[in-house]
């Protein structure tokens, strides 16, 4: 009986295989990134599709067969090591560049919930991005609270 448990555990299930493309890694985070507040909105979607098409240079069928693809890994998934371990072997650019498209994605509704604020600095620490580069790269992605078409006085302008 034990045999057959120690068995059970050391098979990988059929179809459970690791990502391994980073493309799909970093789609599954985005993915997960957009829900994690509980909600993910239609502008947090486009933003996911846009990142990807921008970086990766894929034109909408391939952004939505990667989409579906990662959100089918996001549901299997327990942590996101199996998307992260892969990513933290990347070159230092294609790292921030990945915080750069989770911050993207944060405030294209924006809004910062604390538990995306969490998983960028999860996502960050996981694959080597710094906390200065992490910071950084949120008070870009960040967009101006003041509407730009109002002057300091508060007046609209023309």
């Amino acid at each position: 009986m034990f045999d057959s448990l120690a068995k059970l555990f050391r098979q990988p299930e059929k179809g459970a295989a690791r990502p391994t493309d980073p493309r799909l890694a970093v789609a599954a985070l985005l993915v997960h990134l957009a829900s994690v507040d509980g909600t993910a909105s239609p502008i947090e979607a486009k933003a996911i599709a846009n990142a990807l098409k921008d970086y990766y240079g894929l034109d909408e069928t391939e952004v939505k067969r990667l989409v579906a693809e990662a959100r089918r890994r996001d549901r299997d998934a327990v942590d996101f090591y199996q998307f992260t371990s892969k990513l933290s072997q990347l070159e230092e650019a294609e790292k921030i560049e990945i915080i750069r498209m989770m911050w993207q994605v944060v405030f294209a509704d924006d809004t910062n919930h604390e538990l995306e604020d969490n998983m960028v600095w999860r996502v960050a620490e996981l694959i080597g991005v710094s906390s200065r580069q992490r910071t950084i790269l949120r008070n870009q992605a960040k967009r101006p609270t003041t509407p730009p078409d109002l002057n300091p006085e508060g007046d609209e302008t023309a």
